[in-house]
């Protein structure tokens, strides 16, 4: 989330100065800062419409309702396919596109959610049916292990979504807004989904998402179809506005790219005997180990690290944009000591 680190002085200011003028107004009103925000999203995305939001949850939710209501427009079911090894949240309808696991206790799960193989076109050829209303996927899983998908299955997907009218959605809570060294992971695809989700890294730390859709699919929304009371208030969208400018005024998706190749040299170069792999794309990294990685997420806090333990045996790295060499060498030294201290034996 926070994609500039802590305290920025081009977001600071920006949140201090709109908090000044306006924190929060009725969405019956757009405000200036909404709308400088939304022409940058769409400019970004290359979309058509854009509905802010307060989460990546939230964000995720919007794109299924729309979906829904464009292929029921479309004399089509509602049926959303989702894949194994994807996370888009922790709402009722959000669990029920992810593992079994995080269903568990909160049955009746809502119905009309099927699941695919990842990176496997022909499982979602057996699903497809007249009640398919859309395809959901992160181009890079997350929580998940930070699995890539494969440039021929994302362009598969896509013809296959023309050829059946069906939508496809792009979840890129956490791949989107510079962080794999292009505004959005779909970019290194040369695929254009029909709807995007975005959250996280969009405010730089204040909590606020959108997600955008092409024109041919928002029309299906009529007004009250969808609501918020605080997604798109002034000070979020004044925050989100502020971020995207400076990832571009100081050139941050292209340190994405330098330090993720300086990030890997050092994790080969001092831990190559350690790891089974290093997967990603830009500043959205995981370490693959040979033993779970709960424990190493918890020893590397106590050295002044914070990453995540994902997917039993992957430590992901999501850092900040501004990251520097030297963080890298702190990171790399962390490692080298805990597992020294902790792991020798695995």
């Amino acid at each position: 989330m926070n994609a500039l680190g802590y305290g920025h002085p081009k977001l600071t200011q920006a949140i201090c100065a709109q908090a000044e003028k306006m924190i929060h107004i009725s969405n019956f009103f757009t405000s200036p800062s909404q709308v400088r925000c939304s022409e940058k999203l769409l400019e970004i995305s290359k979309m058509d419409r854009v509905f802010f939001t307060n989460s990546g949850a939230e964000s995720v939710e919007g794109t299924i309702k729309v979906a829904r209501k464009y292929a029921h427009s479309q004399g089509r079911g509602g049926q959303i396919i989702s894949f194994t090894g994807s996370f888009h949240g922790r709402t009722m309808a959000t669990i029920a596109t992810g593992k079994a696991k995080m269903q568990r206790g909160f049955e009746p799960i809502p119905k009309g959610f099927l699941m695919a193989e990842f990176n496997n076109i022909d499982s979602v050829r057996r699903l497809i049916s007249d009640e398919t209303a859309a395809i959901i996927i992160e181009p890079i899983q997350g929580e998940g292990g930070i699995n890539v998908a494969k440039p021929c299955f994302i362009r598969a997907l896509r013809s296959l979504c023309d050829e059946e009218n069906i939508l496809l959605i792009f979840d890129e809570v956490q791949s989107g807004i510079g962080r794999t060294g292009e505004w959005f992971a779909k970019d290194h695809f040369k695929v254009q989904p029909d709807l995007i989700s975005v959250a996280k890294g969009l405010g730089g730390g204040m909590p606020v998402g959108a997600f955008l859709c092409t024109e041919k699919v928002g029309m299906a929304m009529d007004f009250g179809d969808h609501g918020t009371t605080f997604g798109g208030n002034p000070l979020a969208c004044a925050a989100a506005l502020a971020c995207m400018e400076a990832i571009e005024e100081e050139g941050l998706m292209q340190i994405a790219i330098d330090r993720e190749e300086y990030l890997r040299n050092r994790i080969e170069q001092e831990l190559g005997n350690e790891i089974k792999e290093v997967r990603g794309v830009g500043l959205m990294l995981g370490i693959e180990f040979p033993f779970e990685t709960k424990e190493l997420a918890k020893d590397l806090l106590d050295e002044g690290i914070i990453a995540n333990a994902t997917a039993v045996n992957v430590l992901r790295l999501v850092p900040p944009l501004i990251i520097t060499k030297e963080d890298i060498e702190a990171l790399i030294g962390a490692l080298k000591n805990v597992l020294t201290k902790n792991y020798a034996h695995a």
